[in-house]
């Protein structure tokens, strides 16, 4: 990959300042107590150009609808969306449409926008183990093939048990109707999957079953609480109270001649408010029921299209943030003033997080990537990110006896190994918000602060740290000739 230094007058601009700097300190040390805002604003002065020519508005992100209806235009906004990251994807791959990695997704794009002209509904039972699951399932499954009203558009029913700290599997992400089953009141577990589903644009009828394990008179009491509890996210109409397979009863029978006959008899299954809720549903809001599905499946192919346009862009990201490692690690060593270090770092990080923000259609201005720059070191200070450097590369730098007794090859190193975290972190924090789904309101420090700790993490191990140190031991000090 070519690295073209005219286009990057931001860390012209520093390392320009810097070397001047270290000439002015040579002359006077006091010169090297001016002030942060000197220091930024002649970076600014070496990057006016740049400003000038790449003022750049933020890409718009659609915000999702949430709690509102679906209908046809939300979804064509929906499939315009993925067609833009189909292009783009393609665009980076530099390909054609016979490319592996992009053609299946191109064929989930076209049979999703056939699927606005379906007739089979998709229907889910979910709840919890024990809550009559099955028994409710067959017993709709019959009176669903025995009603008249019903016969406009086929149905297909899938099953799932609800567990806690388990992602919903695709037959109920996937389904038109959801119907949730409980028992009595709600768990936490059980609301916040409700939540998840109306917030995620299903349509849910919440079912009471086995209400004749309860005394008569508490049955509207518990549906009651669950019509409160649930006000904000299902409408009353859609709580229904059933009973998919009551309990036997003992029927005794007095006789002419005295006797008492005893006998089991077993009652019917009380599903009429159900029934009557799922026939109006089934034969009137067919079409919102596809175009909610068809709407969800579009933003689940637009994370999947997403997914692999960032993996496009990490293998093109990798090598520039290798080349600002050892840009910065080049400078940290060259200077001997550890002041000026923190003035170089400070204009590569900028611009490589210019760069960087450019790949992911991200674009940072200058005052965007001096705060994100700022930020990071502040960050890494607190948490003792470059003390734990020093003392990880300490000890493998021993081991090059000629190579530890030259001061700046310990922070040339150090210097590289920091650039290599805060670039990493910026790829992960861009991937982030790359596949948010609300619109972005401006950069969010603890979201990249928290990606740095997990960077942090998975390279400090020794295998990376021996192999950074053995690579920096080669680029930084001069090999002699055996």
């Amino acid at each position: 990959m070519s690295f073209d230094l005219w286009r990057r007058p931001i860390l012209i601009g520093g390392l320009g300042l810097t070397a001047g700097a270290w000439l002015l300190h040579g002359i006077d040390p006091a010169v090297m107590h001016f002030g942060g805002t000197a220091v930024w604003g002649a970076i600014a002065v070496g990057s006016g150009i740049w400003w000038l020519k790449s003022q750049m508005p933020k890409p718009l992100q659609p915000e999702p609808v949430r709690l509102q209806t679906i209908d046809r235009t939300l979804v064509e906004q929906a499939f315009a969306t993925v067609e833009a990251r189909l292009a783009q994807l393609q665009q980076e791959l530099a390909t054609t449409d016979a490319d592996p990695t992009l053609q299946p997704l191109q064929h989930q794009f076209a049979a999703l926008k056939a699927q606005l002209n379906r007739q089979e509904l998709q229907l889910a039972v979910l709840g919890s183990r024990a809550v009559g699951k099955t028994t409710l399932v067959n017993a709709l499954n019959l009176d669903v093939s025995q009603s008249e009203t019903a016969t406009k558009t086929s149905t297909d029913w899938a099953e799932a048990t609800l567990r806690p700290e388990e992602a919903l599997n695709q037959e109920v992400v996937n389904a038109d109707l959801v119907l949730f089953v409980v028992t009595g009141d709600l768990t936490d577990s059980e609301y916040q999957t409700v939540q998840q589903l109306v917030q995620n644009h299903h349509r849910v009828l919440l079912v009471f079953n086995k209400q004749d394990q309860y005394l008569p008179a508490d049955r509207p009491v518990i549906l009651q609480q669950l019509r409160q509890r649930l006000q904000d996210l299902i409408p009353a109409e859609d709580l229904l109270a059933v009973t998919a397979q009551p309990a036997p009863v003992k029927v005794r029978q007095h006789q002419a001649d005295g006797t008492v006959q005893e006998r089991i008899e077993q009652p019917q299954p009380d599903l009429g408010a159900l029934q009557e809720r799922l026939a109006t549903v089934l034969t009137t809001q067919t079409e919102s029921l596809i175009l909610a599905t068809t709407y969800r499946q579009a933003q689940a192919l637009t994370a999947t299209v997403q997914t692999q346009l960032n993996q496009v862009r990490r293998l093109r990201a990798l090598p520039i943030i290798e080349q600002y490692q050892w840009i910065a690690a080049a400078a940290a060593f060259a200077n001997p003033v550890p002041s000026l270090d923190l003035l170089a770092t400070a204009s590569i990080n900028a611009q490589m997080i210019v760069d960087l923000g450019a790949l992911y259609q991200q674009p940072f201005s200058l005052d965007q990537a001096k705060n994100v720059t700022g930020s990071l070191a502040s960050q890494m200070v607190k948490l003792g990110l470059v003390e734990m450097a020093s003392q990880a590369i300490t000890p493998l730098l021993k081991s090059h006896a000629l190579t530890y007794v030259a001061g700046g090859t310990l922070q040339g190193i150090s210097a590289a190994y920091l650039t290599r975290l805060a670039g990493l972190s910026l790829v992960e924090y861009f991937e982030e918000q790359s596949q948010a789904t609300e619109a972005a309101s401006g950069f969010k420090l603890e979201r990249l602060t928290q990606k740095l700790k997990q960077v942090f993490q998975e390279n400090q191990r020794t295998a990376f740290l021996q192999n950074l140190v053995k690579q920096g031991v080669s680029r930084l000090v001069p090999q002699t000739a055996g």
